[in-house]
């Protein structure tokens, strides 16, 4: 027998509808919440951004390619890593599906990394991508708006060893602990507006989830996202890679 409560249909009805009452209140409760998101202030960006792209040089503006709206995750891929991060691969297997729905509603969405536009490339063929991708390689978009940090900087945390996790993912991408730890996953959201780059919104730690869709699907099984406490992403690999850990 499962070691779980076991119950006939009748009662099982019950207890959902009463977590749908929850769940009710939940979802007005984030519909309220994204009004708030869409009416905070904007922030003017001053300086001329160049990134490099596929397609050659873009500004800022540039990359929202025709829209009015830009949503950009800053995707942990640092000019030392040899492989992209694969907790935010797998962010990218999530949204990459949806990318024409979003330019469907006027929203150009895009990664931004510091490794090599040569290095971005050639991990998007291997993960089949089709999203746009940029660097900010040869920029200081990055750390003015402090998506990365200076080594110096991270190394400044520690006292000694580096925590597990970060060392062991700092490894699967064939980089250091302090290189890994000096970029920062983010996402960010800009608006174009009578030729105007503003900055709208931004979020990252927990507030990535929302382009993290497995988790979603997690919390609605059994197991739920079966972490630990603390959480600990390190079962997260690239979609390539499940098989062989597996085996």
């Amino acid at each position: 027998m499962p070691d779980h409560k076991i119950v006939d249909l009748d009662e099982w009805t019950a207890a959902r509808d009463e977590l749908l009452v929850l769940e009710k209140e939940l979802t007005r409760r984030s519909d309220a919440l994204a009004l708030r998101r869409q009416e905070l202030p904007w922030v003017r960006i001053e300086q001329e951004y160049t990134l490099q792209t596929a397609d050659g040089p873009r500004t800022l503006a540039q990359l929202f390619d025709g829209r009015s709206q830009l949503v950009m995750y800053n995707f942990m891929f640092g000019p030392d890593y040899e492989a992209g991060c694969p907790v935010c691969s797998s962010i990218a297997d999530s949204f990459n599906g949806v990318i024409e729905h979003l330019k469907a509603r006027d929203a150009t969405m895009i990664c931004v990394s510091r490794a090599p536009i040569e290095k971005l490339d050639a991990y998007r063929r291997r993960m089949g991508w089709n999203f746009p991708w940029a660097s900010s390689f040869d920029s200081d978009f990055n750390f003015d708006f402090q998506r990365s940090i200076s080594k110096e900087v991270v190394a400044g945390w520690f006292e000694g060893d580096v925590p597990e996790v970060p060392a062991r993912i700092a490894a699967d991408c064939g980089t250091d602990p302090t290189s890994y730890m000096a970029e920062r996953p983010w996402l960010s959201v800009f608006t174009l507006s009578d030729g105007e780059v503003y900055m709208t919104y931004s979020t990252t730690a927990r507030g990535l989830e929302v382009v993290m869709t497995y988790y979603g699907i997690l919390d609605r099984v059994p197991s739920g996202r079966n972490e630990g406490e603390p959480a600990d992403p390190s079962w997260m690999r690239r979609h390539d890679e499940f098989a062989q850990a597996r085996r």
